[in-house]
């Protein structure tokens, strides 16, 4: 038997922030309240918290750790130790990846190098195409995060573009469909005003127009209106407008809903006028847009408009990244900052720390019905994480994880720093360093 004690923590959690121990035995949260009043095993590891935030730990239901067949970009093992140490302690993987994850064989496949590599706990997508129905309908609902559908192209060329095919994926689908939403025609035209004015050196800051607001709301819309037509449980990833927060409503708790949205961090830190500085190292799908609309992101969240916020993790090479625009591949790396991102959010009071919390770390637990995990509750899975809100430090080559070896926060200070992240009652990351023979679990969903 494991134990640990973690004393004089502040904790946050389900919408309240109070101080408290909290006592771990072997894999669950045994105890919260008054260490005195526990009973406490021999030998337990005593935690000093003392300043320190104790949070459920980050569930992000959008990565791409590129592995099978990318693994020169990222991999599981790589990624995955990244993200925990930014406080990550479970992922949803997409299915975008060589082969693509469109068979439950080659699902099957990812979970067992998840099972063998992962330093976090994991699920994975498996993906829609205009002809595997039978395949996506085959997944144990207990056992697959979800079915992610891309009606705009992006990294993977996984476009699904036969209307017949996605009535019919809306109509059976019995687990929560993931969308990538953009509109292709609208993309391909943009596209070709633009190199007809360019040719091949488009500047990036042209992004936002060519895969365009319109192009977000069109397909988003088209979305929306199969998820009413079928009661599909549709979930929009990656939220970029402002527009597109008009298909949402916060009229019913989260567990009720059946139409959400997800938002992620560099929509809710970067605008426009970033790519002057940035290019192509923020060049995403769906795009960067105005301040506008980052703006209106962070109204979503903080009205419960938005439901998730999540990283999109989407690491390519640097030599990939500084290729001309056309060429240049959309995507960045973020599971390692994250949350020090939105802490510092917190920090210049636009978020606060409960809601922070329920995004990240609650909704995703409540969304896709995970068992027993996203909370601070006993009985439940220990995974948290231990955050200094003061403790300052700077993104830099030395203290980047990812295995493409750069972020798009590099010269970033934060005022906030994950000190240690518990994954299913065991210490995987301590302030640095990382428990090299640790593995995570697979998530299983209550449905």
């Amino acid at each position: 038997m494991s134990s640990i004690l973690i004393k004089n923590a502040k904790i946050v959690n389900e919408g309240k922030t109070f101080h408290s121990d909290l006592l771990v035995i072997n894999e669950l949260i045994s105890a919260i309240g008054t260490s005195e009043d526990m009973k406490i095993p021999p030998s337990t590891k005593i935690i000093d918290a003392t300043g320190l935030l104790l949070m459920p730990g980050v569930i992000d239901d959008q990565v791409h750790f590129r592995e099978p067949g990318l693994t020169h970009k990222g991999d599981i093992h790589s990624e995955s130790r990244a993200a925990v140490a930014g406080g990550v302690t479970s992922f949803m993987d997409m299915p975008n990846t060589n082969p693509q994850t469109v068979t439950v064989k080659i699902l099957n496949e990812k979970y067992k190098i998840g099972s063998e590599n992962s330093f976090t706990n994991y699920s994975f997508y498996i993906g829609a195409t205009n002809n595997n129905l039978n395949e996506v309908l085959n997944v144990d609902p207990k056992e697959v995060c979800g079915i992610k559908l891309f009606m705009g192209s992006s990294t993977g060329n996984m476009l699904v573009d036969d209307e017949n095919a996605l009535k019919e994926l809306f109509a059976e689908a019995t687990i929560p469909v993931t969308a990538h939403c953009e509109d292709e025609p609208t993309i391909r035209k943009n596209s070709e005003v633009f190199r007809i004015k360019y040719g091949e050196e488009v500047p990036v800051r042209m992004h936002p127009l060519i895969r365009s607001r319109e192009a977000c709301f069109l397909s988003s819309a088209h979305a929306v209106k199969l998820a009413k037509e079928y009661n599909t449980r549709l979930h929009i990833l990656h939220l970029s407008t402002a527009d597109e927060l008009k298909l949402f409503s916060n009229e019913l708790p989260l567990a009720r809903k059946r139409i959400t949205g997800e938002v992620c961090v560099h929509h809710l830190w970067f605008e426009e006028s970033s790519y002057d500085e940035l290019g192509t190292m923020i060049k995403w799908n769906p795009a960067i847009k105005t301040r506008f609309d980052r703006d209106a992101l962070i109204h979503g969240v903080n009205n419960n408009l938005i439901d998730i916020v999540a990283t999109d993790h989407a690491p390519h090479t640097l030599e990939e990244k500084r290729n001309s625009y056309f060429k240049a591949p959309s995507g960045g790396p973020l599971v390692q900052h994250a949350l020090v991102v939105m802490l510092e959010l917190w920090h210049r009071n636009i978020f606060s720390l409960e809601k922070i919390v329920e995004m990240m770390c609650h909704n995703p637990a409540v969304l896709f019905n995970i068992r027993n995990r996203g909370f601070i509750r006993e009985g439940y899975k220990a995974d948290i994480c231990l955050v200094d809100p003061d403790r300052s430090w700077t993104v830099s080559k030395q203290n980047i994880l990812y295995k493409c070896g750069w972020s798009p926060f590099e010269g970033q200070s934060f005022r906030a720093r994950v000190i240690k992240t518990i994954v299913n009652g065991t210490i995987v990351y301590d302030d640095g360093v990382i428990n090299e023979d640790y593995r995570g679990q697979r998530l299983m969903f209550d449905r």
